[in-house]
């Protein structure tokens, strides 16, 4: 199933596991993970995938 979105809930802890999986989707801002802007999310869906079970907090979402 594609992934049509992806968000960061409150809660990251800046660890960066995202970016270190997959930096085409994820970035940092200041204190927190964010999601690039005008993604082809279907393009990235295995490391969007792994960043979303590897965080350590369970803050990425997707569906």
């Amino acid at each position: 199933m594609a992934i049509k979105k992806v968000w960061i809930e409150e809660g990251c802890t800046a660890c960066e596991v995202c970016v270190d999986i997959c930096p085409e989707v994820f970035d940092m801002s200041d204190d927190t993970a964010i999601v690039k802007e005008g993604v082809n999310f279907d393009d990235y869906e295995d490391g969007i995938k792994e960043a979303a079970e590897s965080c350590p907090v369970e803050v990425i979402k997707y569906e």
